[in-house]
């Protein structure tokens, strides 16, 4: 089992930055791929970014440039640095776990945060 809880979250203007995290606790950290994920209300979850136990990371093509997903094995931590927000980021994000790889699919991913939400004002 691996507890995920997310902080950071909250509101910015358009254009602005803010860093989500994730700390996680429960069977060894290091051996899973961590990701984000968020959802809009009234749309379903989406992948936003994840990152291998060795730092190899994959993004969504909607954040690419603008958002970096790190992780420090040492403090059971993933981060996402988002910049250059746009209103259509407006979500509750997500940080989730998986042990199958590196890869986008919500149904790969076994264990779930709770959320956070931003809120990107326009």
């Amino acid at each position: 089992q691996v507890q995920l809880i997310e902080s950071g979250g909250g509101l910015v203007q358009a254009g602005g930055s803010l860093r989500v995290s994730c700390a996680a606790s429960g069977r060894s950290f290091r051996s899973y791929v961590m990701g984000w994920f968020r959802q809009a209300p009234g749309k379903e979850r989406e992948f936003v970014a994840a990152i291998s136990w060795t730092s190899v990371t994959h993004y969504a093509d909607s954040v690419k440039g603008r958002f970096t997903i790190s992780r420090d094995n040492a403090k059971n931590t993933v981060y996402l640095q988002m910049n250059s927000l746009k209103h259509e980021d407006t979500a509750l994000y997500y940080c989730a776990a998986s042990d199958y790889g590196l890869d986008s699919r919500v149904s790969l991913y076994d264990y779930w945060g709770q959320g956070t939400q931003v809120t990107v004002s326009s």
